[in-house]
C-alpha cells in the first residue's frame, strides 16, 4: 500500500502499525512549500539529513522500535574519487539482458561504492561490515543485498534475479541476544546550507525528467507522440510535481477498478488510453518481482 508521508507516517510509527517492510521515499523535486530532501544537487544537503532525523525519530519512538533494522542507502556516490576499483570479477548479469549496440553492455559490474547505513537496538555500538562472507566467494554488498536480506529474513521462495542471489546479505550484523537501550532518542539538528529558496518554475534535471518519462507509463502517455522528449521539453518543476500526482492517481484508480474486478493482487495494471468503462481484470503477473512484493506486507511511504 502507498501512504503519503508528511500525513501518515508518523501516525503509523507512533500507533506500532508499520507492516514488515516499509519503503520510505524523499521528495525529488524543489518546491517552496516542500523542498526537496534527496540530496540531489541542487538541492539543500541540510533538508535530505532533517528527513533522515525525521525519519530515525520517529522509528526511535515507535513501541516497534525493538524489531527494527533501518537502512539508509544511497545511490549514488556524489562524484568523489574512489581509491577501491570499481569489482568487475565474478558479477553476474541479473537477468541476462544485454545493452544496445555499440557497447553491447551486459551489466556484469558494479559501480562505485555509495554510503551505506543500518540501524538497530540489535547491531552493536559501533559496528563497520568491510565485507560479506558469501554466497559466493567474489559476492560484495551492494545494493541487492537489500532484497537478498529480505528473502533471508522472512524466508520467503524465490530471489529476484541472478545478482540478489549473489549479493552478500547482512543479517549477521544483528549480533546481540537482547536489544540495545542506549541508542540516541534524538539526533542533532542539521545546518542549512543554501540561503536562496526553492523555485518552482525552475526547468527539470535530467534526472527529474526521467523520472517523469517513467511516471507516463503508469498513467498510460508512454504511448503519445510526445514521448519521451517532447513530454518534459518545457517543463517546470511546478508542474512536474502535478504531473507525477495525476499519473500516480490514475495508477492507483485503475488497480482499484482491476482490484474491484476480481484482479489477482500481483497483477500489474497498465492505463490504456480510451479504455471502456468496463474493464476485464487483467492477466496474473508471472514476475518474480510481483510474487516477491505481494509476499510482503509492504508500506511505501
Amino acid at each position: 500500500m502507498f501512504h503519503p508521508f508528511d500525513l501518515e507516517f508518523k501516525r503509523h510509527c507512533k500507533e506500532g502499525k508499520l507492516p514488515n517492510y516499509v519503503v520510505v521515499e524523499q521528495r525529488f523535486y524543489d518546491l517552496k512549500i516542500f523542498p526537496g530532501n534527496d540530496d540531489h544537487p541542487s538541492h539543500d544537503v541540510f533538508e535530505g539529513q532533517k528527513f533522515i532525523k525525521e525519519v530515525y525519530e520517529a522509528l526511535r519512538a515507535s513501541p516497534q522500535w525493538n524489531e527494527m533494522l533501518f537502512i539508509i542507502i544511497y545511490d549514488e556516490h556524489g562524484g568523489f574519487f574512489d581509491h577501491v576499483p570499481t569489482p568487475v570479477t565474478g558479477v553476474p548479469s541479473p537477468d541476462g539482458i544485454v545493452g544496445p549496440e555499440p557497447y553491447n553492455f551486459q551489466f556484469d559490474r558494479l559501480g562505485v561504492r555509495v554510503p551505506a547505513i543500518i540501524i538497530s537496538p540489535w547491531i552493536e555500538k559501533g559496528t563497520v561490515l568491510h565485507g560479506p562472507s558469501g554466497p559466493y566467494p567474489t559476492s560484495e554488498f551492494e545494493h541487492s543485498s537489500i532484497p537478498a536480506t529480505v528473502k533471508k529474513i522472512f524466508n520467503l521462495p524465490e530471489f529476484l534475479t541472478k545478482r540478489d542471489a549473489w549479493a552478500g546479505t547482512f543479517e549477521d550484523v544483528l549480533s546481540r541476544n537482547s536489544p540495545r537501550t542506549d541508542c540516541p532518542a534524538t539526533l542533532p539538528e542539521p545546518v542549512k546550507f543554501r540561503e536562496a529558496e526553492a523555485d518552482g518554475n525552475s526547468k527539470l534535471s535530467e534526472f527529474q525528467g526521467e523520472m517523469i518519462q517513467m511516471a507516463a507509463t503508469l498513467c498510460g502517455d508512454h504511448r503519445k507522440d510526445i514521448y519521451p522528449h517532447k513530454l518534459v521539453e518545457n517543463m517546470t518543476v511546478s508542474e512536474a510535481v502535478e504531473y507525477l500526482n495525476n499519473a500516480f492517481k490514475k495508477f492507483t484508480d485503475e488497480c482499484e477498478k482491476a482490484k474491484a474486478n476480481g484482479a489477482d493482487e500481483s497483477s500489474i495494471c497498465v492505463p490504456k488510453d480510451d479504455e471502456p468503462d468496463h474493464v476485464p481484470p487483467p492477466a496474473k503477473s508471472k514476475s518474480i518481482a510481483s510474487k516477491f512484493f505481494s509476499c510482503l506486507a509492504c508500506d511505501h511511504h
